[in-house]
């Protein structure tokens, strides 16, 4: 028997007329936020079958990083947020960023790209007695494959990337209903940019919405020691989160900024 051919999206009660432009709007808001353009990542990348030593990948992840975060400081709603929050939520959210700005760069990350001595040091010994199941870099290949695999675009990396920003789970909140309000607009503005450009694929917004648990889920530690301990040492990504919040600018890219 051949499957049913997909349902269309049912109307929601939400959605007023003409309302996808009031979520295009918001999405127009969340991409313009971006500091730099995609391509300027990928463009750092190896051609197939190419090599990038593990030191490349430390820093274009470092760049990832620092630009994930700078992107959430130019984010409108965001900026509105009190310092206290701005730092609780990206203190939550900075590994489902940097995943996401990953899977856009297209970050090569190949078995045995990161096996360098000091890198391999970064994956705790009982997990190499484990296996792969939790190894950090095999889980985030894991991660990183399964996005590619949804061929997501640009405005859907974005909502993604406000979902996991503006999560009323983050310890510390002083106005979690805000930050709360401000995650069901990015998901109403996802559901609505999908049910328009994938009306075939009625159930992409839940396959969408089912990554960022996952994602949350990595071992933020050891990516810290697999991918930024060039750039901060010992120092929790949160102090850097803290300093650029608190900077009121941008910090420099290390390594060559603005080559």
């Amino acid at each position: 028997m051949a499957p049913p051919s997909p349902q269309p999206y049912p109307q929601l009660p939400a959605d007023p007329p003409g309302g996808h432009l009031h979520s295009g709007g918001f999405i127009t808001l969340l991409l313009r936020a971006q500091p730099y353009p995609t391509s300027r990542y990928g463009s750092r990348c190896p051609p197939a079958g190419g090599e990038v030593p593990a030191e490349g990948i430390c820093q274009l992840a470092a760049r990832l990083l620092l630009g994930a975060i700078q992107w959430a400081k130019a984010v409108p709603f965001f900026a509105h947020l009190r310092l206290g929050d701005q730092m609780a939520s990206l203190s939550l959210a900075w590994r489902e960023l940097f995943v996401l700005d990953a899977v856009q760069a297209a970050l090569p990350l190949q078995p045995g790209h990161l096996l360098a001595p000091a890198a391999a040091a970064a994956v705790p010994v009982a997990a190499q007695r484990l296996g792969a199941s939790t190894d950090p870099v095999w889980l985030l290949r894991e991660q990183l494959e399964k996005l590619r695999s949804l061929q997501l675009d640009p405005a859907e990396v974005a909502c993604l990337k406000a979902l996991a920003l503006f999560s009323p789970d983050a310890v510390g909140l002083s106005e979690p209903g805000q930050v709360a309000a401000l995650q069901e607009r990015a998901q109403l503005a996802l559901q609505a940019h999908v049910r328009r450009q994938r009306p075939g694929q009625p159930s992409r917004f839940g396959r969408l919405l089912l990554r960022l648990p996952a994602l949350r889920r990595l071992p933020g530690h050891s990516l810290q020691r697999l991918f930024f301990s060039h750039l901060l040492g010992e120092t929790p990504v949160e102090t850097l989160i803290r300093d650029m919040l608190l900077a009121g600018a941008t910090l420099g890219w290390p390594h060559g900024h603005g080559q």
